[in-house]
């Protein structure tokens, strides 16, 4: 009789606010027990039996492993791969498998809704509305805030994958002319553009593409002056792509027409951040949520409960590391 299947979500409230179906992923186990959430120091207690996991963000390192030999599956509900112990769980034949491409549409439809917010300066007028400078006008409208029509305008995007064509052809359907550019540290190509060259040419420069050794700080200072002025820069991609300090400079300084970002260098940003400070002006930044569509989410749901029938059945899938 083959040994029970035995699973524990340590995070799954990171996952699933209550309007997720998770039938699909316990109908992979004999017993799933789902946790809110787990410190560092419950890890290994709360493996053992386990004979899968799975994590959002917590880490599963390589004491936890040891301490819990009978560890066959890591499962991660996401497509960042930072919270295990790659090197351990190849040691020990733990099989860890990531979900990918679930939240596309969510982060492109995000990612063009903070373009548009910055393009037609939505949160300013929302706020002189709250402030009663409506009420108070001698005209009909306000257009204390300049706006600006994307038709026509030239869109940049830096990582053109599954992620990036999401938001090119959402861009294109506004009328925009879109250009690639050239990532740093990948092979040079025809059709993407060096930055040096891209930049100065568009209105508004969008990130898409994963942050490592040669893409952090890829947009500083140097780059964000080559810009036209009035430029829009959105970031829904990694906070450690943008040098923070010099785009919140560059913001003060006028010569951007506004930001957005979805992400920041440190998350949450428990100390703080350059781009949290009050006076930075023409700035939009959202809590790592482009990500969070309830389709998006149930995605993943989906794609968990597809890998753990793909390893038990002896052919794994989205397998990493």
């Amino acid at each position: 009789m083959p040994s029970p299947r035995r699973a524990v979500f340590l995070d799954h409230q990171s996952l699933d606010l209550g309007d997720l179906d998770l039938s699909p992923l316990h109908a992979q186990f004999d017993d799933l027990q789902l946790y809110a959430s787990t410190r560092p120091e419950q890890v290994a207690e709360r493996l053992q039996g386990a004979t899968a996991v799975v994590s959002n963000k917590v880490m599963i390192d390589a004491a936890a492993m040891e301490a819990n030999p009978q560890l066959q599956l890591i499962l991660l509900a996401a497509t960042g791969t930072n919270n295990v112990d790659l090197a351990t769980a190849r040691l020990r034949g733990v099989t860890v498998c990531n979900c990918q491409g679930y939240g596309t549409p969510s982060v492109a439809q995000h990612t063009l809704a903070l373009l548009l917010a910055l393009a037609t300066r939505l949160c300013d007028y929302r706020q002189a509305v709250a402030d009663g400078r409506w009420a108070a006008a001698s005209q009909f409208c306000l257009l204390d805030f300049p706006i600006v029509e994307l038709q026509g305008k030239t869109l940049g995007l830096l990582g053109h994958g599954e992620l990036g064509g999401a938001v090119a052809r959402l861009a294109e359907a506004f009328g925009m002319r879109v250009l690639s550019g050239q990532i740093p540290g990948r092979p040079a190509r025809a059709e993407r553009l060096p930055l040096d060259e891209l930049l100065p040419q568009v209105d508004a420069l969008t990130l898409h593409c994963p942050l490592n050794d040669h893409t952090r700080h890829m947009i500083g200072a140097r780059e964000l002056a080559l810009l036209k002025p009035g430029a829009l820069v959105v970031n829904t991609a990694r906070g450690g792509l943008i040098d923070e300090q010099a785009l919140a400079d560059a913001l003060r300084s006028g010569h951007l027409g506004g930001a957005a970002t979805d992400v920041l260098s440190v998350e949450p940003p428990v100390n703080g951040n350059p781009l949290l400070q009050a006076d930075v002006p023409r700035l939009i930044v959202t809590p790592h949520n482009a990500w969070g569509a309830v389709e998006s989410r149930q995605r993943i749901v989906g794609q968990l409960s597809e890998n753990a029938q793909a390893f038990f059945a002896g052919q794994p899938r989205r397998v990493v590391g």
